[in-house]
């Protein structure tokens, strides 16, 4: 009997010792995942905390970096500069930094999803920055309008537009929108909308003197964003909207 105790005695010792040596292991796990989570949130609030939130609308990648299609992403690109920020990539939806620009704070984003899921990064964004939809601000090409032109408009649909219809589907299209014009490719003097040179051109890089338009308008934009900050959505308008 004194025999079989001393055994279950033992087992029970080294169960013990095994079980201790399990959470031991555990513990910088769950010290990793809290660690992890007050980043992301900090002191009970968000991360990416900003008044602002503004989302410049492309593809990612080198190769679609200087196409006519990721104009939003040059003009987040011109703002953080004015804002003295660099957005970075975090997670696997977005490039984000906050800065600061007449006294506010803005998070300003381009989304890692191709267009047509910008509404998942947004989506995400609001909820890591704690805007609402009214405080946010999406830049984005437009075919439709000549190269170079600017509308500034508060709600409205999608337009057709991909990735508006997603951010409709994942949040909401009463954000503040600023469509910039990259227009049509010609075909014997005349606009086209076949696809086959729609695409290519969407896609294109732009040069010489349609660049420069296009470079201009991206400046113009970028003060279109600090005029809604400052002044709202209805001076923008009537300041910037051109055609």
């Amino acid at each position: 009997m004194v025999a079989d105790r001393e055994a279950v005695h033992t087992a029970l010792s080294r169960r013990r010792s095994r079980m201790l040596r399990t959470v031991s292991g555990m513990a910088p796990l769950c010290h990793y995942r809290v660690m992890a989570f007050r980043k992301l949130f900090g002191n009970g609030g968000p991360r990416f905390a900003a008044d602002w939130l503004i989302v410049g609308l492309g593809n990612p990648g080198e190769q679609y970096a200087r196409t006519r299609h990721n104009v939003g992403f040059w003009v987040v690109n011109t703002l953080a500069k004015r804002a003295k920020t660099q957005p970075k990539a975090t997670g696997s939806l977005m490039h984000i930094g906050v800065g600061e620009l007449h006294g506010a704070k803005v998070a300003l984003v381009k989304p890692k999803t191709f267009m047509n899921l910008s509404g998942k990064a947004v989506a995400q964004a609001l909820q890591w920055t704690g805007c609402d939809i009214q405080h946010t601000i999406v830049l984005y090409d437009d075919l439709d309008l000549n190269a170079g032109a600017l509308r500034v408009r508060a709600g409205g649909g999608h337009g057709g537009h991909n990735g508006l219809k997603s951010i409709g589907q994942a949040a909401s299209l009463e954000f503040t929108r600023i469509r910039i014009g990259i227009g049509r490719p010609h075909i014997n003097g005349e606009p086209t909308w076949d696809p086959e040179f729609v695409s290519p051109w969407v896609l294109g890089v732009p040069s010489g003197e349609d660049k420069r338009v296009l470079d201009e308008a991206v400046e113009q934009a970028a003060d279109a964003v600090e005029c809604i900050m400052t002044e709202g959505v209805d001076a923008a308008g009537s300041r910037f909207n051109r055609k």
